[in-house]
């Protein structure tokens, strides 16, 4: 039986910038939100890919800041996290917020919508979702991102 803290995590980086967290700051936030074994990619990319990818695989012709894509659930939980950094930048300038905060936000609500929650589908699953994240963010110091 496979405990829930196994976790392979590969991160990339498909753009350059001092703002990027590191690695290990990608596994703390990955681990904070973990509740299944894992085996989970997170790609940092320009607007030019993720435009790409919001376009090809949801239809919607924009870069949007967080993307998540899961192959199985059971009995680990495989997937892809991608984050687009200008969007992310963007953001957390027009909200006053220190990118590394919108950052952790963005990876804990990405790796919550591969382990199934979903904010889209009531009131109810986004509060639930929402809550979480609130919780797993104040582990970091980080403030309600919902604020």
């Amino acid at each position: 039986m496979r405990k829930k803290t196994e976790l392979a995590l590969v991160v990339q980086y498909g753009c350059n910038d001092e703002q990027l967290p590191s690695r290990p700051q990608v596994r703390r936030w990955v681990r904070a939100a973990q509740e299944h074994p894992f085996r989970v990619t997170i790609r940092f990319v320009e607007a030019e890919e993720g435009q790409t990818l919001n376009r090809d695989y949801r239809g919607k012709d924009y870069a949007t800041n967080v993307l998540s894509f899961t192959y199985e659930t059971e009995p680990v939980v495989i997937g892809d996290l991608v984050i687009c950094l200008p969007v992310v930048l963007r953001e957390a300038a027009d909200q006053d917020k220190p990118v590394a905060a919108h950052m952790a936000h963005l990876i804990v609500h990405g790796m919550l919508h591969l382990q199934g929650y979903d904010h889209e589908t009531g009131k109810r699953d986004a509060s639930r979702m929402e809550n979480k994240e609130r919780e797993i963010l104040a582990r970091f110091g980080i403030p309600d991102p919902y604020r």
